[in-house]
């Protein structure tokens, strides 16, 4: 989720999975995947950033958790073999 505000000054959370479009026309529009549209006081550029930021931060902590799993049972399996 992404949090964002409404033109109206009221915050907003959207599920980023569900945005469609992005687009600056002046103010910026999301057009969601259920084809409902939302008005919100961020630049595009903003909103798209928050996406990226919101991604990478799901991607790192997936990433970081395989890592420590691999590191685990690499780890079990060495011990097993000198054993």
């Amino acid at each position: 989720m992404i949090r964002l505000t409404r033109l109206n000054n009221q915050p907003l959370a959207v599920n980023a999975d569900l945005i469609k479009f992005v687009e600056q026309a002046p103010d910026t529009v999301l057009t969601l995947v259920t084809g409902e549209k939302l008005v919100v006081r961020e630049s595009a550029k903003e909103v798209l950033e928050r996406i990226l930021q919101f991604r990478r931060s799901i991607l790192s902590g997936l990433a970081s958790s395989g890592k420590d799993t691999e590191h685990s049972s690499g780890s079990n399996e060495h011990d097993s073999i000198t054993e």
